[in-house]
């Protein structure tokens, strides 16, 4: 890494501060997209399966841009690539509403995607830079905010939805978050690693390039994030379909979710402070699994809810800490290659959990996400345990 002098406890703490309003913005962005598809599929006259291909979309412009972005933070720093990109992805919003057919609409969302897929790198990069300035956990408080933004999105869209034209709520995000990045990203921490840097340890690759370490914690965060996928996508209809639960009350098992694990996540890091990383995401997950296992077993809507707010609560820190622990151990190639090969179980859990679903039903597809959290939890002390052996080594290993 170029020798960049460490910068004042004020001057990290106002660095902490605005890569925290990026996180925040950046949920806004994804809450406001979502309370705003059914207006546009209504505008482009969009049938469900139409809907569908433009949404896929998004997921395919972050696979994208998120392996390419580890080598733009080394050349240029995270500092600056997530200042660039927290502006274009909050300009990128607007391009979806402003679309006349599906085929325009399915590029735009590649391109708000591919801009999302880079900036979450980078920003993430960032986090790991600050956290190690301040010399104590934040990771997990970003994501919270991240949490906290989609919650604050969607108030704002339930208030303004239906009432004011779309393209003006829309344009109002717009420059409200623009405004935001543009002046956080002024005061992030320079970070640039030299072209010429190598990761601690020349450590054998795979055919596909990626050394032992990322496959492993890639894996995790892939295995993580199916769980997390599962449960945002499909609670709602279980309560629904298989504990037959009507009206309003269908939304219990996902409100309960999400509302702990932004909790989690906000607390996170005091939890890590004291327990560490590695029994932080191995309970986690036990906890996780184990509260799949209470609403997959109790067919009681209470218990279900407690449930999932036991599978939120275990899943909370799960991406934090691989993310952190990639970008500490491997820098920012590190998380671009982690977080993209975590992103493909966010991506591919939902549609697995529908297919399985329809041939074992929804309870027992819904074993796969319970599955997965065992699985972080059964793995998580090898991939730590690798992560510690090769900071261990010496730079010419």
């Amino acid at each position: 890494m170029s020798a960049v002098p460490l910068p004042d406890p004020a001057r990290a703490e106002r660095a902490r501060r605005a890569v925290s309003a990026i996180f925040l913005i950046n949920g806004v962005l994804f809450a406001t997209w979502a309370v705003n598809i059914p207006g546009i599929r209504d505008q482009l006259s969009l049938t469900e399966a139409q809907l569908g291909i433009a949404l896929l979309a998004v997921g395919l412009g972050s696979l994208a841009s998120m392996p390419l972005t580890g080598g733009w933070t080394a050349r240029w720093g995270s500092h600056r690539v997530t200042a660039v990109m927290a502006v274009a992805c909050m300009l990128s919003l607007a391009l979806p509403f402003l679309t006349p057919s599906l085929l325009a609409l399915s590029v735009a969302l590649l391109v708000l995607g591919a801009i999302n897929g880079s900036l979450d790198v980078a920003m993430n990069a960032q986090g790991v830079t600050v956290e190690r300035r301040l010399s104590r956990p934040i990771m997990s408080r970003l994501h919270a905010y991240f949490s906290l933004g989609g919650v604050l999105g969607a108030a704002l869209g339930t208030a303004l939805v239906g009432r004011v034209p779309m393209l003006t709520h829309v344009l109002l995000v717009v420059i409200l978050t623009t405004i935001t990045a543009f002046f956080s990203g002024r005061v992030l921490l320079p970070d640039r690693i030299e072209p010429e840097a190598r990761e601690p340890g020349s450590a054998p690759r795979s055919a596909a390039g990626l050394s032992p370490a990322v496959l492993l914690l890639g894996s995790l965060c892939f295995l993580g994030m199916f769980a997390e996928g599962a449960n945002y996508d499909w609670a709602a209809l279980y309560f629904r379909d298989v504990l037959e639960v009507q009206g309003g009350a269908t939304g219990l098992g996902y409100a309960a979710f999400v509302t702990a694990m932004t909790l989690g996540r906000w607390f996170g890091d005091r939890l890590r402070a004291r327990l560490g990383d590695e029994a932080t995401v191995r309970g986690g997950s036990l906890i996780a699994a184990a509260g799949l296992g209470l609403a997959l077993l109790a067919r009681d809507p209470l218990l279900a809810t407690l449930g999932f707010a036991l599978s939120g609560l275990g899943l909370s820190n799960v991406v934090p800490v691989m993310y952190g622990t990639a970008g500490h151990a491997l820098a920012g190639r590190g998380i671009a290659q982690v977080a993209t090969i975590g992103y493909g179980g966010f991506l591919l859990g939902p549609p697995v959990i529908g297919f399985v679903a329809h041939e074992i039903g929804l309870s027992g597809a819904l074993g796969l996400a319970l599955a997965g959290a065992a699985l972080v939890a059964l793995l998580g002390g090898q991939a730590f345990a690798l992560v510690r052996s090769r900071a261990a080594q010496p730079l010419d290993a």
